[in-house]
């Protein structure tokens, strides 16, 4: 590898930990950093919408409210470069949490593949499009919908 593609590399890989940190500290406006200002994002794998960048973060801000808390591990990123441009596969693990109405929480567990379009920009790689493939939803609550 050339030390162009060891860099790009590093950047995109650097991208996906940007958004899982900005979506588990409800930092929506950091998404603009992540995405195209013309990005096509689609949840709908695993119940969310498919949106522009603007109708993401305010699904997310009204979403994601409901959950006390959350993580997005991102790991094993396969990624193929092609010059600025470039395509991504990464497995996500998310625990989430919902307050319980006896007081408690529901911690359910839910595991998706972001599969990405990457350009290179003037302000560095973005993630021109991401879709969410569903590989398994674990101890939903009664009511839940996925995809």
């Amino acid at each position: 590898m050339t030390l162009q593609e060891l860099s790009d590399r590093f950047e995109i890989q650097d991208l996906l930990v940007t958004y899982a940190d900005a979506i588990d500290r409800r930092d929506w406006d950091a998404l603009d950093e992540v995405f195209t200002a013309d990005a096509v994002i689609d949840y709908t794998a695993v119940g969310g919408i498919r949106g522009n960048l603007a109708e993401i973060k305010t699904f997310l801000a009204e979403g994601m409210a409901w959950f006390t808390s959350f993580q997005h591990l991102t790991a094993t990123a396969k990624v193929t470069l092609d010059g600025d441009t470039a395509t991504g596969r990464a497995i996500c693990h998310n625990p989430m949490t919902l307050a319980g109405a006896d007081g408690g929480t529901h911690t359910m567990f839910i595991g998706i593949w972001y599969v990405d379009r990457f350009v290179r920009t003037p302000g560095g790689w973005r993630i021109a499009e991401r879709f969410e493939e569903r590989s398994y939803v674990h101890n939903a609550p009664p009511g839940f919908t996925a995809g």
